[in-house]
């Protein structure tokens, strides 16, 4: 079964945190088991989760540069079921410490795939939670890899900027990975007061068809107020909007999986 799942998107505030946190939490309480690598410096999905940021030790940039044994960097989160694999702002300088290593895009798939690969078969799927650019960080996770996940707001200018990330995803297809594939595109921050909305939405369906998720999830203050009390939405206020509709994105990307298995 394909697991390693990058959640992408290069501009930033489209609910792509927000997306891992509260699908892997609502997954988890499904009982299924699964991790999550933040690959962000900027480290909110790990806080989100209800772990530190400032970890020296245990995170996934001390992994990648060597200095860390990947076994013992993986965290349990304040969520059942759900581990993590912390994120670290030192993660932001490694561009310029990896410069001179012509397989610096392989480094995440080979400790992933390669060295560690075993240390995986109990989750069911990995989410990457990947910064809000087209860096190294961004192209690791690529190479990486099985599916894509896209969060999407329905706001102008959406469509444009996901035209450049699926030149960059194809480009990654012809070079570095060419089995990735776009698992699905989510909608996030729908108003359904906001004609806008609307036509974002039947854009994304008429353009990339099935790809896109029926679950849509809407502007909700407390998928904002969470990540400040360090828990999911979906524990935090689980008959909030939001978090209903991560719940059922989340029994929708389960049946997803399960019709990719019968599919073969």
């Amino acid at each position: 079964m394909k697991k390693i799942i990058s959640v992408i998107n290069q501009k930033g505030g489209v609910g792509k945190t927000t997306t891992v946190v509260n699908l892997s939490t609502a997954l988890a309480q499904l009982g299924k088991k699964i991790l999550v690598i933040d690959l962000d410096p900027q480290g909110n999905a790990t806080t989100g989760l209800g772990r530190s940021n400032n970890e020296n030790d245990k995170n996934i940039y001390k992994v990648i540069i060597g200095q860390s044994d990947l076994k013992n960097s993986i965290q349990t989160s304040c969520v059942k079921n759900l581990d993590i694999i912390g994120s670290n702002v030192n993660l932001s300088g490694l561009e310029i410490e990896t410069a001179n290593d012509p397989n610096r895009a392989f480094l995440l798939k080979e400790i992933l795939k390669k060295k560690n690969k075993d240390l995986f078969d109990k989750y069911e799927t990995i989410f990457i939670d990947c910064p809000p650019s087209l860096s190294l960080l961004t192209v690791m996770s690529l190479v990486v890899a099985d599916e894509l996940l896209v969060p999407l707001q329905t706001e102008f200018f959406a469509l444009e900027g996901i035209s450049q990330l699926i030149k960059t995803i194809d480009r990654i297809k012809i070079n570095l990975n060419p089995t990735l594939e776009i698992r699905g595109i989510l909608l996030t921050m729908f108003d359904k007061r906001n004609k806008l909305s609307t036509q974002v939405d039947d854009e994304a369906r008429k353009y990339f068809k099935e790809k896109v998720y029926k679950t849509v999830i809407p502007r909700n203050v407390r998928l904002s107020e969470a990540p400040s009390h360090g828990v999911p939405c979906v524990v935090y206020d689980r008959t909030c909007l939001g978090s209903q509709s991560y719940i059922k994105l989340a029994r929708e990307f389960t049946e997803q999986g399960a019709e990719q298995i019968s599919n073969g």
